[in-house]
């Protein structure tokens, strides 16, 4: 005799599954921003001067006149590199998109972090849920950003098959989220 499992029970058990998974996500990210605290009612670029992590996007977005455009009301979703994502590139690499002779190509680099709108990580993952475990979403720079799930992270990657983790996601500000991920998109030859 065959005993089969109803879809009701395995609705159940995945849903347990995933609520645990999340549950255990949200705890290590709780763990992980003990550092600083983001004013909801704060611009990105505001709350990102009071980041002691994000200090080297920071002076990035600076250098590359993208933090008056973050400064704006519009809506906007960063996926914001920490400073150990930055510190993954070779030095000569970072001094050498921060230098001044260099502003076009920086903020090419910069524009590639950005998508007008905001996207919530719920926003990511249902969009990802309609395209068969894959999204794309157009960032200001006018390439393609690719997000799938590896477990439980969102993966993201560039038009060169980079590859980034959201590490800190749903960051929201009065004109945007931000999601921090661990390493720099380079969607440019440099």
């Amino acid at each position: 005799m065959k005993k089969w499992t109803s879809p009701v029970s395995l609705c159940l058990v995945l849903f347990a599954l995933f609520c645990n998974a999340q549950e255990e996500f949200q705890v290590a990210a709780l763990n992980d921003i003990s550092t600083y605290e983001m004013d909801i009612h704060q611009s990105i670029i505001s709350n990102t001067e009071t980041s002691n992590r994000l200090s080297t996007l920071l002076s990035a977005l600076r250098a590359s006149d993208l933090d008056h455009v973050l400064g704006y009301d519009g809506q906007f979703t960063v996926f914001a590199p920490s400073n150990m994502a930055f510190e993954k590139l070779p030095p000569l690499t970072v001094a050498w998109l921060m230098n001044p002779l260099n502003k076009t190509k920086l903020k090419a680099v910069m524009s590639y972090h950005i998508i007008a709108g905001k996207l919530s990580a719920s926003k990511i993952l249902r969009a990802m849920c309609r395209g068969n475990g894959i999204a794309t979403f157009t960032t200001v720079q006018g390439e393609k950003i690719t997000a799938t799930m590896n477990g439980i992270d969102i993966i993201l990657t560039d038009i060169f098959g980079h590859k980034a983790k959201i590490t800190l996601a749903d960051s929201n500000h009065s004109n945007g989220v931000m999601h921090e991920i661990d390493s720099v998109f380079m969607p440019v030859k440099l």
